[in-house]
């Protein structure tokens, strides 16, 4: 819809102040500097904000959300509206709406996002480094997103909204066709405005590779912080909650040491980390799904963890679980944390069996599962093995089946 020519809109009705804007922000964020040397009119045909070489030249609908002034933007584009709000309780404390081109917009909203956005400073050796309340790349990436994916035919405006704890992004129109919560981490870029995106990617505002989705969930788990939820995405709005509330500023600090050593921490090995403060174990299958790829590349992500010696792993096959590694536990200050995440080792699970046996007179799986803190198919494992030795003595049979001492 983007791409196409708005016959009633001339070249005339196009704001040269924007145009200004334009420049700057290719400058500024690194664009495609070629375009500087172009004229007004080469430079918006080249990036497809007009059509035709000669008189009449229209303007497309991305040329006048750009660079539209504001009478022609409301006339042209009535479902165009972007509201910043800071919400505290029940009270709305900052209620703007805006109606104006794009890039006026984002500089707007990202200019009182910066005003709100506290950081704080650690130490990391003799240099400080800041920790903000979000991450601001995200957060403008999060954004951008909704301004490139909304539906502009849908009534409804591009929400920024502020709350104590979070901030929630939502733009009218649900996932494009093939997108979906599972596959959102790998399906290829598929905008809904493909020449918007195009431009916003080659004046430098969004992620030219087209993987914006890496940079907003980058921008919370480099933190420590929960993943971006779209959970309430529905097929009429796209709506993205990032978390707010304290960095773990013990892991902030350990990820960027990381990266000094030459560990570079893909965003897979990130989640899974993120996951581990959280959580404490983690199996193939969770990561699987936290990471969108599949078992093979979720597999191979886990043993580099291990092989640097930030994870270690337990049990095997389809019981294989990872948490993190002792001197990890360390650095984040919870030494007793190792232990109660590693649990109790086999030798110290056949003593507490044996033990149990002496003072009960006999045991189960269930029992023994309960006992050792396991699962039933480990615990079968277990007593099957102290039967082995001599240990035990086997009784009954299926369910029935219990483990006595010799003699």
């Amino acid at each position: 819809m983007t791409a196409q020519p708005v016959v009633s809109v001339k070249w005339e009705d196009l704001d040269s102040i924007e145009f200004d804007r334009l420049r700057r922000v290719i400058r500024q964020y690194r664009g495609d500097r070629t375009l500087l040397a172009f004229d007004n009119f080469e430079m918006a045909k080249a990036l497809g904000l007009v059509e035709g070489d000669t008189e009449p030249k229209h303007p497309t609908l991305a040329g006048i959300l750009l660079l539209g002034k504001e009478e022609i933007l409301q006339r042209n584009v009535p479902a165009h509206e972007v509201a910043f709000q800071v919400l505290k309780g029940t009270k709305v404390e900052v209620n703007n709406f805006f109606r104006l081109p794009l890039i006026r917009i984002v500089e707007e909203v990202m200019s009182q996002f910066q005003a709100r956005n506290r950081e704080e400073e650690v130490m990391l050796g003799l240099f400080r480094m800041g920790v903000p309340d979000y991450s601001e790349q995200g957060a403008r990436e999060a954004f951008l997103n909704a301004l490139i994916h909304r539906d502009y035919q849908k009534l409804g405006a591009v929400h920024f909204q502020w709350y104590e704890d979070r901030i929630e992004i939502s733009n009218p129109g649900g996932f494009v066709e093939g997108v979906t919560l599972s596959n959102l981490l790998v399906t290829p870029p598929r905008p809904r405005n493909p020449r918007l995106a195009d431009v916003f990617k080659r004046i430098g505002l969004v992620e030219r590779t087209g993987r914006g989705i890496d940079t907003i969930f980058e921008g919370q788990v480099r933190y420590g912080r929960p993943i971006p939820d779209y959970s309430r995405t529905t097929e009429d709005s796209v709506t993205v909650i990032l978390r707010g509330g304290p960095a773990n500023l013990d892991f902030c600090k350990w990820v960027v040491e990381q990266e000094r050593a030459g560990r570079t921490l893909s965003l897979d090995a990130l989640f899974i980390l993120n996951e581990l403060q959280y959580e404490r174990r983690i199996n193939i299958s969770r990561a699987v799904e936290l990471t969108q790829k599949t078992e093979g590349d979720v597999r191979s992500t886990l043993e580099n963890l291990v092989e640097y010696g930030i994870i270690e792993a337990k049990g095997e096959k389809k019981g294989r679980t990872y948490h993190l590694a002792a001197n990890v536990y360390r650095t984040f200050g919870e030494k007793a944390g190792y232990v109660r995440t590693r649990g109790v080792e086999p030798i110290q699970q056949e003593q507490m069996v044996l033990q149990y046996v002496q003072g009960h007179g006999k045991i189960k799986r269930g029992e023994a599962a309960e006992l050792c803190n396991i699962t039933v198919f480990q615990a079968n494992r277990l007593l099957t093995k102290l039967w082995k030795k001599g240990q035990l003595l086997r009784k009954g049979q299926g369910k029935g089946t219990y483990y006595v001492l010799p003699g």
